[in-house]
């Protein structure tokens, strides 16, 4: 109990610390803050939001309309041997490899709102789905960054197969949901399904800008607090916010052989803004941060290491 207390107190005042540091920082540098945010914005606006509303959008319909329980039915034989007689599990992994960060986490909330997964698969679903988009991969990181659109595979294999293969050996042993008794389908849509989505949908995307802003302010002062220490710039800024992480990385001189692992490493733990945007999408459900960050931290230490093991034989 004195534990507790002590820890809802050093919160607090670190809370209050932090909202002190962003209002002396805007007053002393304000342009910096307007180019700040102008650019989160910019980034949110220009590829947030066109590639995530409207999978948002028809992913809520989808599964408050119920016509994925339906679709998962009809594919439970095959589903059940894939994930281990999880098949609910099949939605928030393809969609969270397919759509990318933060859609994992969501769909794996959205599920288990609707009392579609456990909280034991919800943990490992939102973990083990919730990574970089394989286009952010391929357009920002190796083609506009790093110039090596080449590896594109090769990046995709060192990224998404150590969760994958990490969540799947997770899933087998966690024991399954019992599994419903066949029942008619009250799979239905109409307006008020659709309303719903879509205020849903621009909800979180409108989340996703507001942290995505704030984050972008946090990077600038972290730039403003390094000086011109390098070390300290990379840290803060890789730990911050993966974006402005890889293109401060991508912008030193570094052989290729060091900017690849640390790019790497970076895109796969997600940064502290994505332990936000994540921590937002599953408010209130019982999904474990804890859990969460052990995760993302175990996969970069596997994802760097094996792009330590892979440059030499990339050329680098």
């Amino acid at each position: 109990m004195i534990l507790k207390k002590i820890r809802a107190v050093m919160k607090k005042r670190l809370s209050i610390f932090i909202i002190l540091l962003f209002i002396v920082f805007i007053l002393i540098y304000p342009s910096d803050c307007v180019a700040a945010a102008a650019n989160g914005l910019i980034l949110w606006y220009e590829n947030i939001l066109p590639a995530l509303l409207p999978f948002s959008i028809f992913s809520n319909i989808l599964i408050q309309s119920g016509y994925l329980d339906d679709i998962i039915k009809a594919a439970s034989p095959v589903l059940n041997r894939l994930f281990f007689h999880h098949p609910q599990a099949s939605y928030p992994i393809v969609a969270g490899f397919l759509f990318g960060f933060p859609i994992g986490s969501k769909t794996a909330a959205d599920l288990m709102r609707g009392g579609k997964l456990t909280l034991g698969e919800a943990n490992i679903l939102c973990a083990m789905c919730n990574n970089i988009s394989p286009v952010f991969v391929s357009s920002y990181l190796l083609m506009a960054s790093l110039g090596c659109y080449q590896n594109v595979w090769i990046t995709y294999a060192i990224l998404y197969l150590p969760p994958l293969v990490c969540g799947l050996y997770l899933l087998y042993r966690q024991k399954a949901a019992p599994s419903q008794k066949n029942s008619t389908s009250r799979s239905n849509i109409n307006f008020q399904i659709i309303d719903a989505g879509i205020m849903n949908g621009f909800e979180t995307l409108l989340k996703l800008g507001g942290y995505i802003m704030l984050f972008s302010l946090l990077t600038q002062m972290c730039v403003r607090l390094a000086g011109g220490r390098e070390p300290l710039l990379l840290c803060l800024t890789g730990a911050t916010e993966i974006t402005n992480g890889i293109h401060v990385i991508a912008n030193r001189s570094y052989p290729m052989a060091w900017k690849y692992p640390m790019t790497i490493g970076i895109t796969a733990f997600g940064g502290i803004s994505g332990l936000a945007q994540t921590a937002s999408m599953i408010k209130d459900t019982g999904i474990s941060m804890r859990f969460y960050l052990s995760f993302r931290l175990v996969q970069a230490a596997i994802s760097t290491l094996l792009a330590c093991l892979v440059s030499s034989s990339l050329g680098f």
